[in-house]
């Protein structure tokens, strides 16, 4: 019975989930990993589609995500695929993200939503979550991860890609 109310709520949730979610990435500022403030805008793939990896240092499936996406970086890169690894930890873990960063030696756009309004904007209540765009246009959203699941992803983007 345990079983059977937490499908239910597990359904329930990724329903009301994509009812209440953006279609499109908002126009708003956000920091590099650098500290700098810049425009979502500027993150877009302006000659191909673009992955957008929101996590945390604490969240291990967010992790396990990005190392497998990592492993097959220059495969993405041939298919003309941004990725961009928005942290969203907070002001107690952020000091974390950097050496996360460089001791997993991801090669791809890191930012930090710091105060978590592009997640709130965005409707995301839980990590990872995985969004693909077309230029501001979300055409593709995951909530979670599970080892292969990169593979899905990358079958997507071949089939979608510009």
């Amino acid at each position: 019975m345990k079983q059977i109310i937490l499908s239910f709520s597990l359904l329930f949730f990724v329903l009301i989930q994509g009812i209440y979610s953006q279609d499109i990435i908002p126009n708003m500022y956000i920091k590099t990993i650098d500290g700098k403030s810049i425009n979502t805008k500027s993150t877009f793939n302006k000659k191909g589609l673009t992955v957008y990896s929101f996590w945390a240092t604490w969240c291990v499936p967010c992790i396990n995500e990005l190392d497998d996406i990592h492993k097959e970086i220059k495969k993405w890169d041939e298919a003309n695929v941004k990725i961009v690894a928005i942290s969203t930890d907070d002001s107690r873990t952020k000091r974390r993200v950097r050496p996360m960063v460089n001791g997993k030696k991801w090669n791809f756009e890191i930012l930090l939503d710091e105060n978590q309004a592009l997640k709130r904007s965005l409707n995301i209540n839980a990590i990872p979550h995985t969004i693909v765009t077309n230029g501001t246009k979300i055409i593709y959203r995951r909530i979670g991860y599970k080892p292969g699941e990169e593979n899905l992803l990358y079958e997507f983007i071949l089939k979608n890609k510009k």
